[in-house]
C-alpha cells in the first residue's frame, strides 16, 4: 500500500490515480474551485477561509454564510498552501509555479510576488508576529521572506530531498520543517543553525503542526503514521497508526488536547492527545464525508469547528460537538471529473487525462485549464473568465482539427512557447486524430453557444 501510493505527493500523479473516483453528486459547503483544493486556512477571527486549489486561484470564503467572497487568480500554476497573517487583512501563498505571493484579503489585490525556489513551492507559514513567511520548496531549500521589506532574508538547506511542510514555533525564533527523506528538522532563525533532526518515519513527511504552548508538534507521513514529538527532547511521545494509506493533513486544536489527520482513505480522524489518553486508544472519532482524498485541515481559533480540503473539489465544515457536516449539502457545482461513463472509443481513453484540466459541457466552467465547449473555431486566450498567459492570448491561433493536432504533435512548448500547458506529446497520429474525433462529439463542435 505504501509504495504503491508513494508518488502520491506530485499532483500530476494524484490527479492520475484518481480519475473516475467520487462523482457529480457528492455533497459540498464550500464549493467553487474547479480542481483539486490542496490548503485551507481560516482567518484569527474566524470569519473567512481561503483555500488554495489545483485551479490556480484561492477563494475567499464566508465561514458562518458559507457563501464565497471573491477569488484570487494571479498565479501561474497550481496553488498548494495559503495562510493568514495575524491581522487576517493579509495572506500569503505558495504554488507549482515556484512563487510566494503576498496579497491584501479585503481587496483580492496581489502585493507582491516572492521569486526564488527553484522548483514548486509545497507549504507556506507566517510567523506570530506576521513579519516573517517561511515556504518549502522542491528545490530541497526552505525560504524566510521578509514581509514588510519584501525580500528573500534566508535559506535553510539541509534537508536531502523535497521540503513538504513548515511552520514557525509560537516564539517566532525557530521554524519546524518536514521533507521527503522522512526527517523533521528544528532551525534557530536567528543564524540559520539546525538545532536537531527527528527521525522515526519511514517514508516521506507530508504535513505538520505545532501546538500553541510550542512544546509538541505532529507529523502526517505516506508511512501511513500521524507521531506527536516532544520538541525539547527531541523524543517521539506516540505513533497513531490507523490510517489506510498516506496521511497527508494534520491539525493540531486551539487547546493542544485535540489532533486531527486525514488523508488517501478519505477519512478524517481525531485523536485524544490528553497525556494520559496516550496510554490507551487515543482514536477519539472518524468523519466521513468527503468522497476523495484529503489535503488539508484546519481549526476555527475557538476549536468548535474544523475545515476540511479534498480532491472532490470542495472545503467541508465539521461541527466537532456532534461529529455532522455544517451546511445545506446541496449538489456541488462541477464536483468530479467529466469522463465518458464506461468509454469505449481510443479517443474517450485518451481524454481522461484532459479531464484533469478541462471541462466540456456549457455549464462546466474552467479548471486549470479554460472549459473545452466550444473549442473548435474559437480563437485561443478569449474564453471569459480564464486566466490566460500573455503569450497564448497574443498567439492568434484558432483551434481547429489541425492546429489541434500540431499542438499534440510538437508539444505546447514547441507550438505554443510561453503557455501555461502542461508539457505533453503525443507523437502517434492514430492517437491524437480519435482524441481529436471524440472532442469533437463532446465539445458542441456543430456549434454552440461559446464559440
Amino acid at each position: 500500500m505504501i509504495r504503491q501510493f508513494f508518488s502520491i505527493l506530485s499532483p500530476l500523479c494524484a490527479a492520475l490515480v484518481l480519475l473516475g473516483q467520487g462523482g457529480p453528486d457528492a455533497k459540498a459547503e464550500l464549493s467553487g474551485h474547479g480542481g483539486f483544493v490542496k490548503g485551507v486556512a481560516v482567518s484569527p477571527d474566524g470569519r473567512h477561509a481561503l483555500s488554495a486549489s489545483f485551479d490556480y486561484r484561492l477563494i475567499l470564503w464566508d465561514v458562518n454564510a458559507q457563501t464565497e467572497v471573491r477569488d484570487f487568480n494571479e498565479h501561474e500554476g497550481s496553488v498548494n498552501s495559503v495562510a493568514f497573517l495575524p491581522d487576517g487583512a493579509r495572506a500569503v501563498s505558495g504554488s507549482d509555479d515556484g512563487t510566494v505571493r503576498l496579497w491584501e484579503v479585503e481587496s483580492g489585490t496581489l502585493l507582491h510576488t516572492f521569486e526564488g525556489h527553484q522548483g514548486k513551492v509545497a507549504n507556506v507559514a507566517v510567523s506570530p508576529d506576521g513579519r516573517m513567511a517561511a515556504s518549502a520548496g522542491w528545490d530541497k531549500t526552505i525560504r524566510i521572506w521578509d514581509l514588510e521589506a519584501r525580500e528573500e532574508v534566508g535559506r535553510l538547506e539541509g534537508h536531502r530531498s523535497n521540503v513538504n511542510a513548515v511552520v514557525f514555533l509560537p516564539d517566532g525564533k525557530r521554524l519546524l520543517s518536514g521533507g521527503y527523506d522522512a526527517t523533521l528538522k528544528l532551525w534557530r532563525l536567528e543564524d540559520g543553525a539546525l538545532l536537531r533532526s527527528f527521525e522515526g518515519h519511514s517514508f516521506g513527511i507530508t504535513s505538520l503542526a505545532v501546538s500553541a504552548d510550542g512544546r509538541r508538534a505532529l507529523s502526517a507521513s505516506v508511512d501511513e503514521s500521524l507521531r506527536l514529538w516532544d520538541l525539547e527532547s527531541g523524543e517521539e511521545v506516540r505513533a497513531f497508526i490507523g490510517h489506510d494509506g498516506p496521511v497527508m493533513a494534520v491539525a493540531f486544536s486551539p487547546d493542544g488536547q485535540l489532533g486531527a489527520s486525514a488523508g488517501i482513505d478519505q477519512v478524517i480522524r481525531l485523536w485524544n492527545l490528553d497525556q494520559d489518553a496516550l496510554e490507551q486508544d487515543a482514536l477519539v472519532s472518524e468523519l466521513h464525508g468527503h468522497n476523495q482524498p484529503i489535503w488539508s485541515l484546519a481549526f476555527t481559533p475557538d476549536g468548535v469547528r474544523l475545515l476540511s480540503a479534498g480532491s472532490d473539489e470542495v472545503v467541508r465544515i465539521w461541527d466537532l460537538s456532534t461529529g455532522a457536516e455544517i451546511g445545506n449539502h446541496g449538489t456541488a457545482a462541477g464536483s468530479g471529473y467529466l469522463v465518458a461513463e464506461a468509454p469505449q472509443s481510443r479517443g474517450a481513453q485518451l481524454f481522461r487525462k484532459c479531464a484533469i484540466c478541462h471541462t466540456v459541457t456549457a455549464d462546466g466552467g474552467n479548471r486549470a485549464g479554460p472549459t473545452l465547449f466550444g473549442v473548435f473555431g474559437r480563437r485561443a486566450g478569449s474564453v471569459a473568465g480564464y486566466k490566460y498567459s500573455d503569450a497564448l492570448r497574443r498567439s492568434g491561433l484558432v483551434w481547429t482539427e489541425e492546429t489541434i493536432d500540431s499542438l499534440f504533435a510538437e508539444g505546447p512548448d514547441e507550438f505554443t512557447p510561453g503557455s501555461k500547458m502542461p508539457l505533453q506529446r503525443m507523437p502517434d497520429p492514430r492517437d491524437r486524430a480519435d482524441l481529436i474525433a471524440y472532442l469533437k462529439e463532446i465539445t458542441n463542435a456543430d456549434g454552440g453557444e461559446l464559440r
